[in-house]
């Protein structure tokens, strides 16, 4: 599937940036710009099932794989920065190698979810589509006025069947065996995606990890001078 995509910049250097589940690419309208001021032409995508991009025929077109090919077939290879948070991280490790982008950040990536409390957060995440604005905004304090606009909009246009993709991966090890390029794991505080246990075998096997301190998942909206001081290095 080709998808809808949000250009910022017109640097010599591409940056690819990958929202999360329920997210378009209206999430990343601060990092977006702030990359196009170092140099970058910034691409942001809509996966399918978000945004403007289309939407599967079932709840079954909604799986790691399928993310993972519309980036391929959507972005240009080559790219010097690939960023993909939550499930954008689980489509772009599923992309990585076909993508060869030259250095990845994988932001609070989906790589496991367990059996324990998944079911409960599947539910949540559609519940979140009729969500007040207040709600939204108690749930996430530390969010400025206009993410809080964006979320509503980006929820009315979701489609939930996409909840499917991340309930498929309930049990499964996803966790990357090595870095396919140089890559980059930034880590809310703390993660429930990712346990300190499995930040240390991430390192382990060659990843270069860090941890922005008090911010929730979505980082980036959370404390964004947080988040572009744990991209320095590799942006």
């Amino acid at each position: 599937m080709l998808l809808n995509t949000r250009t910022w910049g017109s640097g010599d250097r591409i940056a690819l940036l990958i929202h999360g589940i329920m997210s378009d690419h209206r999430t990343w309208r601060r990092v977006g710009p702030a990359l196009a001021e170092r140099g970058y032409r910034v691409i942001a995508v809509d996966l399918r099932g978000h945004g403007a991009s289309g939407r599967a025929a079932g709840p079954e077109g909604y799986g790691p794989g399928d993310y993972a090919d519309d980036l391929v077939e959507t972005l240009p290879a080559r790219a010097e920065l690939a960023l993909g948070h939550s499930l954008g991280g689980l489509a772009l490790a599923g992309a990585v190698d076909r993508l060869a982008p030259r250095r990845a950040v994988y932001v609070d990536p989906a790589w496991h979810m367990s059996a324990g409390d998944t079911g409960d957060r599947m539910e949540l995440f559609v519940a979140a589509k009729s969500l007040a604005r207040e709600h939204i905004a108690m749930f996430n304090p530390r969010w400025e006025e206009e993410d809080l606009d964006v979320e509503m909009a980006t929820l009315r246009l979701w489609d939930e069947r996409s909840t499917h993709g991340l309930a498929a991966c309930v049990g499964r090890d996803l966790w990357p065996v090595k870095p396919v390029v140089p890559s980059l794991v930034t880590l809310s505080d703390p993660s429930w995606l990712v346990s300190p246990e499995n930040a240390r075998m991430l390192e382990e096997r060659g990843f270069d990890v860090r941890t922005v301190a008090g911010a929730g998942h979505t980082i980036h909206r959370d404390d964004f001078d947080g988040f572009m001081a744990s991209l320095e290095g590799w942006i």
